[in-house]
């Protein structure tokens, strides 16, 4: 069975998002997880897929140009990651959006159809986001490893990772890596309590 991987950029109190409604901390969307060359699939919440396609579509449209949602020119990473993920399957687990422009994505009504997806052949699966869908995913005990970068932030108001979370799940340290940024990376396989 293909992995759920579920990978998120968070502060220190657990934040993917500020009360803006974006993680202002952030200072580039590539793939700083090296999840990439493991995955042939993606998967999202339809909470969080309009503004992941109106981003990466504003930067195949513009390299070179700051993007509306940071006011930064996209890093050489996030030109890369805009150049490949048209070619990967995009799944957007939704029961209200009905359709997308983004290219090779299909919605999907359900955790169900999500399970499904884990029991098809391929590489391992990159559940990118929103807190919501990882929060039900893991819930319905489909997420096997979580991969965190946490920046060295307090955010207070925001968005939390784990803030819908209804079942306890313990977390297994698969690695631990200090960044030159001061950032943390960490790899956690998840339990079955």
């Amino acid at each position: 069975m293909r992995k759920l991987i579920a990978a998120f950029k968070i502060s220190a109190d657990g934040r993917t998002e500020g009360a803006q409604r974006y993680a202002d901390w952030v200072t580039g969307w590539s793939d700083d997880y090296g999840l990439t060359p493991q995955v042939d699939a993606c998967v999202l919440g339809g909470g969080m897929f309009p503004g992941y396609e109106q981003y990466w579509t504003g930067i195949l449209a513009h390299p070179a140009e700051p993007t509306p949602q940071t006011g930064l020119v996209p890093t050489p990473g996030e030109l890369e990651w805009a150049r490949i993920a048209p070619g990967i399957p995009h799944y957007v687990v939704s029961s209200t959006l009905t359709e997308t422009t983004w290219p090779n994505t299909r919605i999907l009504p359900g955790l169900d159809d999500l399970a499904a997806l884990k029991r098809e052949s391929g590489k391992d699966i990159y559940l990118m986001g929103g807190a919501r869908i990882a929060a039900a995913a893991l819930d319905a005990g489909l997420v096997d490893e979580l991969r965190l970068i946490v920046y060295p932030l307090i955010v207070g108001p925001g968005t939390g990772l784990f803030t819908t979370v209804e079942k306890r799940r313990a977390l297994q340290l698969r690695s631990l890596e200090q960044r030159p940024d001061g950032n943390f990376g960490l790899v956690y396989g998840i339990g079955r309590d």
